[in-house]
């Protein structure tokens, strides 16, 4: 095992980039965050994504900056934050073979005062978008994920709310429901405030719990895409 807790220090570093968001700055002190960020975050993903197999045995977990690890430079060109850094450390595991965004996924992020777990797509692209709303104009499957929803709010997660005020066009109105139809992502998540659990092995098994909890949706999520076919 090589994870034995994220780094006090790393929140530390996330506290003082938060107040000196710049690449100048970044670069200067590039060697703590891989000592006290990149380099935890990599045997996390590691040991998670070992311990994941159990749940999804073809689930992708890269140790690796734009694999499982997020990178910390923000792409202003897509974002209205226009900040030089991301002020949240963000882990993924996926399962598919479309690209790990669009593909069912456990994950996590974290900030300097809390973490962030959720499971399933945290943002439908257009053709996606596209492939869950046929995949749900099937009683069979929005009932199926109704049930698995209603589960996950009866243990205290909360899931994706809706989007859109209207029922969208090529729906009748009249099918069971409807809510699922105004949907542009497809996730369930819970966020703590950062704790001791955060800093000690024992983050692993908590997070498997949760994920273990949400393994239905993940499994739902996954074969909705599965129906996906390129254009």
């Amino acid at each position: 095992m090589l994870f034995n807790g994220f780094k006090k220090e790393g929140i530390e570093f996330l506290k003082k980039l938060e107040m000196n968001n710049s690449k100048i700055w970044f670069e200067n002190h590039r060697h703590i965050w891989e000592e006290t960020i990149l380099s935890p975050n990599k045997a996390f993903i590691e040991d998670m994504g070992d311990t994941l197999q159990i749940l999804v045995p073809t689930i992708k977990a890269q140790p690796k900056v734009s694999g499982s690890l997020f990178k910390i430079y923000r792409d202003v060109r897509f974002s209205k934050d226009k900040t030089a850094m991301k002020d949240k450390i963000g882990l993924l595991f996926w399962q598919g073979l479309g690209h790990r965004m669009q593909s069912s996924s456990f994950y996590m992020h974290y900030t300097k005062e809390k973490y962030f777990v959720a499971t399933g797509i945290r943002g439908f692209k257009n053709p996606l978008l596209k492939t869950y709303r046929n995949y749900i104009k099937h009683e069979k499957h929005r009932n199926s994920l109704h049930i698995i929803l209603e589960e996950l709010k009866s243990k205290g997660y909360k899931y994706t709310q809706e989007k859109y005020k209207r029922v969208p066009k090529d729906f009748t109105g009249d099918e069971s429901h409807l809510y699922l139809t105004k949907f542009d992502s497809l996730f369930s998540y819970i966020e703590y405030e950062i704790d001791d659990v955060f800093y000690s092995v024992e983050l692993l098994d908590k997070l498997f719990t949760i994920y273990d909890d949400m393994k239905d949706l993940q499994n739902w999520v996954y074969e909705m895409t599965l129906t996906y076919k390129e254009k």
